[in-house]
């Protein structure tokens, strides 16, 4: 897991008084030291490193555990308005690195406001190390191993699906909103850990939902989110769309959701999130 310089910096400072010894070190993070966290399993990781009453801010994927539902929102993370972050007077902005611009960056630096910036790679070892540099960074060190000891017992209960079934995950937002994930994205990493593979292999990221590429890619399983289910009808308005009964999946009423923040937040749920897909696909 890398760091910004200015994250360097940030983890190298005592962030609560200056030149602070190995014992404050070791104490955690001040009461003082107001947070906004830009990414729901960054919030998710300081949350259950005990760090949640220093967070005044989130975005928006920012929603577990539940007490930070009552957080100010900032956002969306992918958005990020300085001015808005700004007005709540944080000491410390820690979010993911490809989401800022070193324009954005130079913004926070003027303003005094020091950065914590990681790269989060999605996997069990990506998820690992985002723990293990935001707890060490924040002085939380035995709060992140006990972290990654949960998590490891959560992904040894995972049973992975052995027919190695095709699952097409489609992000719908109402049916003039829908898009089919191709490779590389996050919701493939997750099935792929719960033992399936992604029924669409011709493109990356994702691309709009047609009945010609549904019927070809001939999924054993439909995958959505929760919110996105909801916004088609439920799996009886899945059924209804163009090409769907003509899959697998179809046929055999294989649709199935699963919460997005869960499933594609790569944070410290990753094994229950990878348990809850694997049954689901089996």
């Amino acid at each position: 897991m890398k760091l910004t310089l200015l994250a360097v910096a940030v983890a190298t400072i005592s962030l609560g008084a200056c030149n602070a010894n190995k014992q404050e070190a070791t104490a955690g993070l001040a009461d003082s030291v107001k947070i906004v966290s830009l990414s729901g399993s960054i919030s998710e990781v300081l949350a259950g490193a005990g760090l949640e009453k220093n967070i005044v801010g989130t975005d928006i994927t920012s929603n577990y555990p539940e007490g930070l539902k009552a957080k100010p929102k900032v956002g969306h993370n992918r958005n990020i308005n300085a001015e808005g972050i700004l007005a709540l007077q944080p000491g410390l902005v820690i979010g993911i690195k490809k989401d800022f611009s070193p324009a954005l960056e130079a913004q926070f630096k003027t303003a005094g406001v020091k950065l914590l910036l990681v790269d989060q790679e999605f996997s069990v070892k990506g998820t690992k190390e985002l723990i293990h540099t935001l707890t060490d960074s924040l002085h939380v060190k035995t709060k992140g191993d006990s972290l990654i000891k949960i998590l490891d017992q959560d992904l040894a209960k995972v049973k992975p699906a052995v027919s190695k079934p095709k699952v097409l995950f489609i992000y719908a937002r109402g049916t003039g909103t829908m898009m089919v994930g191709g490779t590389g994205t996050q919701v493939e990493k997750a099935i792929v850990l719960a033992g399936g593979q992604n029924a669409v292999t011709e493109f990356a990221d994702y691309k709009p939902l047609t009945a010609e590429a549904l019927v070809k890619a001939n999924p054993d399983v439909i995958l959505l989110f929760d919110s996105g289910l909801k916004s088609l009808g439920g799996a009886e308005g899945v059924s209804k769309i163009q090409g769907i009964k003509e899959t697998n999946a179809g046929k055999n009423k294989k649709i199935i959701s699963m919460d997005g923040e869960l499933l594609g937040s790569f944070g410290p749920r990753l094994g229950i999130a990878i348990q809850e897909l694997a049954t689901k696909i089996n």
